[in-house]
């Protein structure tokens, strides 16, 4: 079958240039973005099959172009920081062209030979992967006709509408996409929160009960330990949202930080021998093509000769960058010993950060894995990096220049672990559907190109109309950037000497424990509890989370009716389907709504009740939900046991 065609090229330059204009509006609106790869897969079977006929590995490339342009967009999550410290004064076109491009390019690379150990050797559940092909399955098989797949396609059919549809009603007013309460508990504060989205209902079916309880478990620990002494310890000054929202975004994230940097280490020293092995393998496999050995397609990877040569390669652009960036300030001045540390530091903690991304990614989903926690901990070694050799300096363009070029390190270190974060879904994806790896990974970096050339020019148009929150000159609409924010505020910490490094500790602490605790249950063969997923219930905001716990739950209950049945797999695989339905109508209402957005330039532009139906929405919004959830899969148990 054709894979690589012009047309599906042309198409995912087209979306690629849709999505990540998307993503890089609602990441510095409300510092989330949304994944991108079942949007484009969807798109793609609709639009070839009007143009002519396609295939499922011709969709498998759209989508993977796709992908990997609308991860890329968050890099948003560091770059604006550099307009909020007064260093630019807008994005200069190439310089961050190439930032995204190289680093990206290297996420590609980094993440080649870790397939063979998180994709083929491993039994992470990939979650977005999985369902991005049962997706492109599910539309091939519905030409081919046959009752259980004809099934599949209304299961997941209905579930996309239904996600969009609520989706639809949150946008209108109708109901409200989440709930929030916060109060007192002692002489501290707490809160709950929840978002309604049945996307997260089907991530946690797809994730799993395992990963779900070790989230639930970081919630309460934060939520019902940390969040009240911490308020209690500062005093309640304010209403007890303001006070919880402050603990929270200054306190609580660098100790989810820590917790996640201790569980990634852990996770990195745990999956050190699949990486060996993979690369091993990647050497043997290029070993026996040179040999005239005929590999498997789904086992032909770019040859680990190209991969190698590409990354070396990289450091003289990346040299360049460095120096370009630093003139005028005082890296320039010792430029031999600090951009080489700092080759080093984005080699060595590049490769790093590409497997503990992908591990996460594997392990929740990549739009649900805490990347800005890693640009938390990348931005900690670059600004260490930094004092080690300059010291803390008080003289304030000294302080700044260090600050800035801590954060443009941080840019290159974080291009590279989005890609990573992303790159294995697609590669998952193409395990699934029997795809050839190295054809993906040209189309990864195809992606990677097509979206480097279009996020410079976004963030200058959202910069000059409506500016940074914090930045110099920012007006009164200004976005928020709240991940950008907290990373330029702890780069200037670190430099300035007045970091906090007591919660980071708290955080490691944590980690430890909770490695320990999973390492005995392992012991007795019990359920494990993941650190990282630990520390992402510490780090991400409730509303984020709470749902995927819920789905989990959800989804094991499912399971285990399926086991009952006369099929037990082709019953599971319903449940997939209908998670998977769940993801792709949200995520396509999404692409609608950011489009709709942008073009008006009005943040609530479907809205259609004022703020007196407040009252009714909020009654309406879980009533909605759960009955669409139940009556979903009261539907998919009786297609799946027809």
């Amino acid at each position: 079958m054709r894979d690589f065609t012009l047309r599906g090229v042309i198409l995912g330059a087209l979306l690629t240039a849709l999505f990540t204009t998307a993503n890089v509006y609602l990441g510095l609106k409300v510092g989330l973005t949304f994944a991108t790869s079942i949007p484009a897969a969807v798109i793609s079977m609709a639009v070839l099959r009007l143009v002519g006929k396609s295939n499922i590995l011709e969709n498998n490339i759209v989508q993977t172009i796709v992908s990997a342009a609308g991860t890329l967009a968050a890099i948003i999550f560091v770059l604006p920081g550099l307009v909020m410290i007064g260093w630019w004064q807008g994005f200069p076109y190439w310089m961050t062209t190439a930032v995204c491009a190289i680093g990206g390019i290297l996420g590609v690379m980094y993440s080649i030979p870790l397939r063979r150990a998180l994709v083929t050797g491993s039994d992470l559940p990939f979650p977005e992967g999985l369902a991005a092909a049962e997706v492109l399955k599910i539309g091939a098989k519905s030409q081919e006709g046959g009752a259980e797949n004809a099934r599949g396609l209304w299961v997941i059919l209905w579930g996309g509408i239904a996600s969009a549809a609520f989706a639809a009603l949150a946008a209108m007013k109708l109901v409200v996409s989440h709930l929030a309460v916060h109060f007192r508990v002692g002489a501290g504060a707490t809160g709950l929160s929840a978002s309604f989205s049945m996307a997260l209902i089907g991530v946690g079916h797809l994730v799993g009960l395992s990963v779900g309880i070790a989230m639930l478990l970081g919630m309460i620990l934060c939520w019902a330990v940390l969040v009240p002494y911490l308020t209690a310890r500062h005093g309640m000054v304010g209403s007890a949202s303001d006070v919880v929202a402050a603990v929270f975004g200054h306190e609580i994230r660098y100790i989810g930080a820590g917790t996640i940097g201790v569980a990634a280490i852990w996770t990195l020293v745990k999956i050190m021998g699949p990486i060996a092995r993979g690369i091993g393998s990647a050497m043997a496999a290029a070993r026996a093509r040179r040999g005239g050995e005929a590999l498997d397609v789904t086992e032909r990877d770019l040859p680990i000769g190209i991969v190698g040569g590409t990354i070396i390669l990289s450091l003289i652009p990346i040299a360049a960058l460095l120096w370009w960036f630093g003139s005028g300030g005082p890296v320039v001045e010792h430029a031999g010993i600090a951009i080489t540390a700092t080759l080093v530091y984005v080699v060595i903690i590049g490769a790093l950060v590409a497997a503990v991304c992908g591990y996460m990614a594997g392990l929740i989903g990549a739009s649900n894995s805490p990347i800005s926690g890693v640009g938390i901990l990348a931005v900690l070694g670059a600004a260490l990096l930094l004092v080690l050799y300059f010291g803390q300096s008080s003289d304030l363009a000294t302080s700044r220049a260090l600050v800035a070029y801590a954060l443009f390190t941080t840019s290159l270190v974080f291009s590279i672990a989005t890609i990573s974060n992303d790159n294995l879904q697609d590669l998952k994806t193409g395990q699934l559907v029997g795809a050839t790896p190295w054809r993906q990974q040209v189309a990864l970096i195809l992606g990677v190109v097509f979206g480097s050339l279009v996020i410079p020019l976004v963030l200058d148009l959202l910069n000059t109309a409506f500016g940074f929150a914090g930045a110099p000159g920012a007006g009164p609409h200004a976005l928020v950037a709240p991940q950008a924010a907290l990373i330029s505020a702890l780069a200037t910490g670190v430099l300035g000497g007045k970091l906090d490094w007591t919660l980071i500790a708290i955080g490691a602490g944590i980690g430890v424990i909770v490695i320990l605790i999973d390492e005995v249950l392992g012991k007795v063969r019990r359920m494990r509890l993941p650190p990282l997923g630990v520390g992402m219930g510490i780090y991400l905001p409730m509303g984020m989370t709470l749902l995927i716990p819920v789905g989990a739950l959800i989804g094991w209950a499912y399971d285990r009716w399926a086991e009952r049945q006369a099929n037990p797999e082709s019953a599971k695989r319903m449940g997939v389907l209908a998670a998977t339905g769940f993801i792709v109508g949200e995520s396509l209402f999404g692409v609608v709504l950011a489009g709709i957005v942008g073009a008006t330039g009005n943040d609530t532009p479907l809205s259609i009740v004022g703020a007196n139906f407040t009252g009714v929405a909020m009654i309406a919004a879980p009533a909605v939900f759960v009955a669409l959830i139940a009556q979903l899969y009261r539907y998919t148990r009786w297609l799946a046991a027809g």
